[in-house]
């Protein structure tokens, strides 16, 4: 799938203004701004709450499974170009760098997939118990502190990695404009079985027409979107 001309020119608009020096006339209004942070926060609190019982089991899985760490913390690009620590339930081996390294070196199919999508459909580094938690997206939870923390909010565009933001272009301004989210269009559109460039272009129509519905409108898809499993690996 390719970038529709609206979609491009939304984003070149958004970027531009923030590359200016304006990064704030990019987000949404201030009023607006203030109201999705405290149902962030709101939402966020009150889930971690509820699921503390959850998080305390999937901790416990996770550590008993391989007696390796419980999260993993993997640098992530957000709002003004910040980076910081976007926390997962760990759901690789130990030496999933080392396996990366090596099987990009040894498999071209591989290191072609990877090369594209920055994932790998049949990732052999993936635990057991990480393979379930991925299905399920339970996996993403921890990204609830995220939230908390300021990092995150509950929708937004996909937080991506350094090495992504060539693959943007220009256009990072706009995406470095608003705190990426838990959810968004990617996460109810397919999420890794779209192409890339899909992605983008479902960032840069999030960023053109946010409103706090449209937010709620995302959050209620996203329910049915993990019940599929569409694209979750």
């Amino acid at each position: 799938m390719t970038w529709d001309a609206h979609s491009f020119e939304a984003w070149s608009r958004v970027g531009r203004s923030a590359k200016d020096g304006d990064l704030h006339s990019s987000r949404p209004r201030a009023a607006g701004r203030s109201s999705k942070r405290a149902i962030d926060l709101l939402i966020a609190i009150t889930a971690l709450i509820l699921l503390s019982p959850l998080l305390l089991i999937v901790a416990i899985i996770v550590k008993m499974s391989d007696r390796g760490p419980v999260f993993y913390s993997h640098t992530r690009i957000g709002v003004g170009g910040a980076p910081f620590g976007c926390l997962k339930f760990r759901t690789m081996k130990t030496d999933a760098s080392a396996q990366l390294a090596e099987l990009l070196q040894n498999n071209p199919a591989a290191r072609s997939e990877w090369e594209e999508t920055r994932k790998l459909k049949d990732d052999p580094r993936v635990t057991a118990v990480g393979e379930i938690l991925r299905r399920s997206s339970i996996d993403e939870l921890p990204q609830l502190i995220n939230i908390v923390r300021g990092d995150m909010s509950l929708v937004g565009p996909r937080p991506i990695t350094a090495e992504e933001l060539p693959r943007y272009g220009e256009h990072i301004w706009a995406y470095m404009a608003v705190r990426p989210g838990l959810t968004g269009h990617w996460q109810t559109s397919g999420r890794n079985d779209v192409s890339y460039e899909y992605r983008v272009s479902l960032d840069v129509h999030y960023l053109d027409n946010w409103s706090l519905g449209r937010d709620f409108v995302i959050i209620a898809k996203t329910i049915p979107a993990l019940f599929s499993q569409r694209g979750s690996y």
